[in-house]
């Protein structure tokens, strides 16, 4: 496989960007200059293909399932010798009925939304924070729904109880970079028209990712960890 361009500094690991906010966050960091190494779960074609077809020599594309540690492992031995400015996971499932409450949730469900939206991403960036840049960021998409604080409705409470448990993983993450200077970040995207945030959802992903890139490059300034919404705003834990 070619590599990119060797400028660590604009190169993004970006796990989970086949499709939907992943794929846009791809088109995103293109427009404004870097190079990107997007992973997608399978052998089939995905609309990050279609992207490095459209810029060549600029997308690179590597197979991961984020809950599967051998092939987190075969990846982390591949990018050995590899250096990015940013590394940042987008990861995120719910279980098949979101209206039920927790104790309806089945252990299987509960297993698979916790491992995709909280062990999965903290995998990541445990396996590969040594792929990135000594002041570079790194971060995870969790959701506004991850918020302790502003839990005032209830509803959705497996998919809201997973990204808590990311975000205060992420804390414990933190924790052990105080010191280091480096960037980090968990961002809210808004409720957003996806296969996961249904056709309700009152912003497209252009209302969003555009705003939320922004918000990540901007943070690079930054030291420590901030939990931030798509335009900027501190999100309460």
């Amino acid at each position: 496989m070619q590599h990119l361009p060797t400028d660590s500094h604009r190169s993004i690991l970006l796990v989970g960007a086949s499709r939907g906010l992943g794929h846009a966050m791809a088109a995103e960091f293109l427009k404004k200059g870097w190079n990107v190494l997007g992973t997608v779960r399978g052998p089939n074609r995905t609309e990050l293909h279609d992207l490095a077809d459209s810029h060549p020599g600029r997308v690179e594309i590597e197979s991961l399932d984020i809950c599967a540690p051998d092939q987190l492992a075969a990846l982390r031995d591949r990018l050995a010798d590899r250096t990015f400015g940013m590394l940042f996971v987008n990861a995120g499932t719910a279980n098949r009925d979101p209206s039920q409450t927790i104790g309806e949730v089945s252990t299987d469900e509960f297993i698979h939304v916790m491992t995709t939206n909280a062990l999965g991403p903290m995998r990541v960036i445990e396996s590969l924070e040594g792929n990135v840049t000594a002041t570079g960021l790194i971060g995870a998409m969790s959701s506004g729904q991850g918020s302790i604080a502003n839990n005032l409705s209830g509803q959705r409470e497996l998919y809201r109880g997973s990204k808590a448990a990311l975000n205060m993983f992420m804390r414990s993450f933190a924790a052990r970079q105080a010191g280091t200077g480096r960037p980090l970040a968990v961002m809210a995207p808004g409720w957003i028209r996806t296969a996961l945030g249904g056709d309700d959802a009152p912003l497209s992903i252009e209302d969003s990712i555009p705003k939320l890139v922004d918000v990540l490059l901007a943070k690079r300034d930054r030291p420590g960890l901030e939990y931030l919404d798509y335009r900027g705003q501190t999100v309460p834990w």
